[in-house]
């Protein structure tokens, strides 16, 4: 079974950066990707950006360009990191980003990391 652990949350004034990071441990060779999700109050979850088991990487239209995710895999393959390192970040970025990870049977899901972006 997977889990995810997200961390890097926290308060930042506009135009600050983040570095979010997730934690995956227990069955990687499976996940077909690694997904970054926000939400924000009143509003549905989005998927903020993507990185699949071959590298290929997306990006939603609202942090293209401000936004990176990237992956750092152990030694011994039984564990990674996936980073989104958030730049330039304004009041609409608020939200609680959550780690999902999509493998045959489902998705697996963090508990989620609170993002404030406030003056």
């Amino acid at each position: 079974q997977v889990q995810l652990v997200e961390s890097g949350g926290g308060l930042v004034q506009p135009g600050g950066s983040l570095r979010l990071s997730c934690a995956v441990s227990g069955g990687i060779y499976s996940i077909y990707s690694i997904n970054w999700y926000r939400q924000a109050p009143g509003k549905q979850r989005e998927l903020v950006a993507t990185i699949e088991s071959n590298d290929e990487i997306h990006y939603a239209g609202s942090v293209k360009g401000r936004f990176t995710i990237s992956r750092d895999d152990s030694t011994d393959n039984t564990k990674e990191t996936v980073h989104l390192q958030m730049n330039s970040l304004n009041v609409e970025d608020t939200a609680v980003y959550y780690c999902n990870a999509e493998r045959p049977e489902g998705d697996y899901w963090g508990q989620g990391t609170q993002v404030t972006v406030s003056s």
